[in-house]
């Protein structure tokens, strides 16, 4: 499989994992869930393709269950899932990629998570910079993590590293 019909069939998982599911008549269990088989058939890929797009997707977006019969997003959900992350210490800095437009809001109004469950943050700058990328030329934001979960904020850490939470309040951030 090449990498367009992998960036295709990794696009198309993200809407129905994140968002969409009912509209390939997939079901998502509370916790995010769905059946590989019932995935694989409503997008016409076999097991081989959805195992290439899950083990060489850059970002961890996806996970199978330890049975290797399910399969969900790691996070970004719009659709109401509880993924149970547990609640993890953070490193003294977090980061956050974003673009200029976007800068006069988030430092009146902090960073929210909008239509998603929870703010998303990058463990570094160079992963904040391609997150701020896919909008255009990106500003990286540095968050006081260590100060924040010191003032009883909750952060919980994806499968693949991406940290969450609720709300960073603009006291937390400055420019990197």
């Amino acid at each position: 499989m090449n990498e367009k019909n992998t960036n295709r069939i990794s696009r198309r998982m993200s809407r129905y994992l994140r968002h969409a599911p009912e509209e390939i008549g997939i079901q998502l269990s509370p916790d995010g869930w769905t059946d590989t088989k019932a995935l694989t058939t409503a997008l016409g890929i076999t097991r081989e393709q959805l195992e290439l797009v899950v083990a060489g997707n850059d970002k961890q977006r996806f996970a199978f269950d330890d049975t290797g019969t399910r399969i969900r997003a790691n996070q970004g959900h719009t659709v109401p899932v509880e993924l149970d992350l547990p609640v993890a210490t953070p490193p003294a800095t977090l980061y956050h990629g974003t673009v200029a437009k976007f800068l006069d809001a988030i430092m009146t109004e902090g960073l929210r998570p909008m239509t998603r469950h929870d703010v998303h943050l990058s463990p570094d700058v160079p992963t904040a910079v391609k997150v701020g990328s896919r909008r255009g030329k990106p500003v990286v934001l540095a968050v006081d993590a260590r100060r924040m979960q010191a003032d009883g904020h909750v952060f919980r850490l994806s499968a693949n590293g991406v940290w969450l939470t609720e709300h960073v309040p603009a006291t937390y951030l400055s420019s990197t």
